[in-house]
C-alpha cells in the first residue's frame, strides 16, 4: 500500500451516507432519509469513494446500483451504522433528566390527545425538551429515528419492548340532525383502499352494507371535517369527537373494534433517565384519558 493510500482519513458521515444510499438505492430517497439535498449524498459518497480508491455504486439514469465491491462493503457498513446505534443509546442510557426526548405517534392522536395533556403536566418533565412527531408510519427506533413510540399495533420489528397502555374506540359520529334522515339514506365516509383493512373501517363498512361511501381519504382530519360538514356518517374516535359541538354520536348495534395503545422502545432506552421519565408520563396520562378514550367521558 502506498503512502498516500495510507494517509487518507476516513469519515463516518460518508460511511453512513453510503450506507443509507445502499440501502434505498436513490438518491433522492437517501437525501429525504437523511434529511439533506441529493447533491450533499452524492458528494459525501463520492469522496469516501475517493478515500478508498474503489467504484462503490454504478451510475445509472433513475438509480445508482452498488459494484461488487459495493455490495462487500455496504454490508460492512450496516454492521458500523448498527454499532453506532447501540453507542448512541449507550450514552443515552447514562444520561441525566436534563436534554431531549423525540416521541413519535399518529398525527391526529398526538396533537389531540397527547400534546394538550402534555403540556398540562409540563411540571414534571420541566428539564427535558420534547419533540413530537406526528407520522403515520413506524419510526425506525433502532436506528434513532426516534427515541420511543406510541402505536396503534404492536411492534412485529424484532427486538423493540412494546407495552399496551390503554385502548382506543371508535364511534359513529355525523353533523346533528343527521340521524333523523331514513336509515336507508345515510352516507358514510371513510378511508380510501390503502387502509381498508383496519379494524375500524371493516366495522364501518359492516354498518353501511350496501349504502354509499360518499367520501374516502386516508386521512383522519379529513375525515373529522367532512363530517363535520355534513357529507355523512364517519367512524371517529371518541377522544376526538365527542367534545366536537358539530358533532353527534349515533346509535350503532355493532360494538366498536378497540385498538391497543402501544408505547414501543428500544430496551437500551430503558436506561435513559429522561425517557423513562417521559414514557411514565404517557403511561399516566392515557390512563387518565381512558374513559374518554373509550366513549364514556367528554374532554374537559
Amino acid at each position: 500500500m502506498d503512502a498516500a493510500r495510507e494517509t487518507r482519513s476516513l469519515h463516518w458521515d460518508d460511511i453512513r451516507y453510503f450506507g443509507v444510499l445502499a440501502r434505498v438505492g436513490s438518491l433522492s430517497g437517501a437525501a429525504r432519509t437523511l434529511g439533506v439535498e441529493h447533491s450533499t449524498v452524492a458528494r459525501r459518497v463520492e469522496a469516501l469513494e475517493q478515500a478508498l480508491g474503489i467504484r462503490l455504486f454504478d451510475r445509472l439514469p433513475k438509480a445508482w446500483v452498488l459494484t461488487a465491491e459495493g455490495e462487500t462493503l455496504a454490508t460492512q457498513a450496516g454492521r458500523l451504522d448498527d454499532e453506532a446505534q447501540a453507542f448512541s443509546r449507550a450514552a443515552f442510557g447514562v444520561s441525566s433528566l436534563q436534554g431531549s426526548v423525540r416521541l413519535s405517534a399518529p398525527p391526529v392522536l398526538s396533537s389531540h390527545l397527547l400534546v394538550p395533556r402534555l403540556a398540562r403536566m409540563r411540571s414534571r418533565w420541566v428539564n427535558i425538551d420534547l419533540e413530537v412527531v406526528g407520522e403515520a408510519r413506524d419510526a425506525n427506533l433502532a436506528r434513532g429515528e426516534a427515541d420511543l413510540a406510541v402505536r396503534m399495533s404492536r411492534p412485529t420489528a424484532p427486538g423493540l419492548a412494546a407495552r399496551c397502555i390503554g385502548e382506543m374506540r371508535y364511534g359513529l359520529y355525523a353533523v346533528h340532525g343527521y340521524a333523523s334522515r331514513p336509515a336507508k339514506q345515510w352516507e358514510f365516509l371513510g378511508y380510501d383502499d390503502t387502509l381498508s383493512q383496519v379494524p375500524q373501517q371493516r366495522w364501518l363498512a359492516q354498518i353501511a352494507g350496501s349504502r354509499r361511501f360518499v367520501f374516502r381519504s386516508n386521512d383522519l382530519g379529513a375525515l373529522l371535517n367532512a363530517a363535520r360538514a355534513g357529507l355523512g356518517i364517519a367512524a371517529l374516535p371518541h377522544f376526538l369527537a365527542a367534545n366536537d359541538g358539530a358533532l353527534s354520536l349515533l346509535p350503532d348495534r355493532v360494538g366498536s373494534p378497540a385498538r391497543p395503545l402501544w408505547l414501543v422502545m428500544h430496551p437500551d432506552m430503558k436506561r435513559s433517565p429522561r425517557v423513562r421519565v417521559i414514557a411514565d408520563v404517557l403511561v399516566d396520562l392515557v390512563h387518565e384519558a381512558q374513559e374518554l378514550l373509550s366513549g364514556g367521558l367528554q374532554a374537559v
